[in-house]
């Protein structure tokens, strides 16, 4: 199957619109693990998405912390050169081994970067990793520092192209007057949309690549997901302490996930494509992370990859943020019609 592709930036990567998220795969036992999973069916899942056309998948040093990249390694060696997807990690969290559930620590000093990528390179059996990015920005680490040692690393070879998580416009300005970022990796949803405001408006006008991760709000904007549904997450799924997961915010995000059903109705589709594809309207976003943990909900969001949403579709949408008053951050992409604005 062939979806569309987007350049990231100018990073000269052209990515499917939606890529594969492997948080999940990290499986549970740490601080924000997802609950058990088993690796087997994460192969089958990763597999079943790159069949679909995804040409990309996102993980991250912590994720399980190591054992996400681990199992994507397993998958990319299996696979023929001709079959294997670009690969995005992450590092600057740095987690304690002896008491995993602790929270990770931020750290961006140049000579732990170096480490974490050396060993990103041996779990994902790559000499070289196509996006390698900052996970979280470090408040004890002048980021110059920290970007300057990324740029060593693509002009050694280890890394192509190189990007940040979580930074604001501030961080992306100091990082840019060192080297240029390629992308930014930002929470967003129809739930979580503040980086709208400022962050995504900024890489397009400096040709930097948006892939937006949580596009779904961690699985709040799906058909299946239920108020009861967090009572019977793991224990140690990290949802179940998220404010989003807690009232009153829970009745309110599935009042406004209820409000996308007509519109997947017409499309003939899913409310978590929906949800997905209003992301990759926004001018300036390049694709979305998007997680599974079964072939199945591979097939309930990959349809989002080339669904494009009517002026009256994202206006309705609109208009059902402005109702519930979900979530915070501008609600409308610019170009539909002239777009709203909310304060927190």
């Amino acid at each position: 199957m062939a979806l569309p592709t987007r350049l990231l930036g100018s990073s000269g990567l052209k990515i499917t619109t939606v890529g594969f998220g492997s948080w999940a795969v990290g499986g549970g036992g740490w601080s924000y693990g997802w609950g058990p999973q088993d690796d087997t069916e994460s192969i089958a899942t990763m597999r079943h998405a790159l069949d679909l056309g995804v040409n990309w998948i996102d993980t991250a040093a912590v994720y399980g912390l190591g054992h996400s990249e681990e199992v994507v390694g397993r998958l990319f060696r299996d696979l023929p050169a001709s079959k294997r997807p670009f690969i995005f990690t992450k590092c600057g969290l740095i987690w304690d081994s002896k008491n995993p559930m602790a929270e990770p620590r931020r750290v961006l000093k140049p000579e732990s970067i170096r480490r974490e990528c050396e060993a990103s390179l041996r779990r994902l059996g790559v000499d070289r990793i196509d996006l390698y990015q900052f996970h979280w920005p470090d408040p004890d680490t002048p980021v110059e520092e920290s970007w300057s040692e990324m740029d060593k690393l693509v002009k050694e070879g280890k890394v192509h192209a190189a990007g940040v998580s979580n930074f604001d416009v501030e961080l992306l300005k100091r990082c840019e007057a060192i080297r240029h970022v390629d992308s930014l990796q930002p929470p967003f949803s129809l739930i979580n949309r503040k980086a709208a405001e400022k962050e995504i408006p900024w890489c397009e006008e400096h040709h930097t690549g948006v892939i937006c991760y949580s596009p779904m709000q961690s699985g709040l904007l799906t058909e299946s997901f239920t108020a009861s549904r967090v009572s019977r997450m793991a224990n140690d799924d990290w949802r179940r302490r998220a404010e989003e997961f807690q009232e009153p915010n829970l009745s309110r995000n599935l009042v406004l996930r209820d409000a996308l059903g007509p519109i997947a109705k017409k499309h003939g589709t899913s409310v978590s494509a929906v949800a997905i594809a209003w992301t990759l309207a926004w001018p300036g976003v390049t694709g979305a992370i998007v997680g599974a943990r079964t072939p199945a909900q591979v097939d309930g969001w990959i349809q989002a990859a080339s669904l494009e949403l009517s002026a009256a579709d994202l206006q309705a949408i609109a208009s059902a943020v402005e109702h519930t008053k979900a979530g915070a951050g501008p609600y409308h992409p610019k170009g539909a019609a002239a777009p709203k604005r909310r304060s927190a």
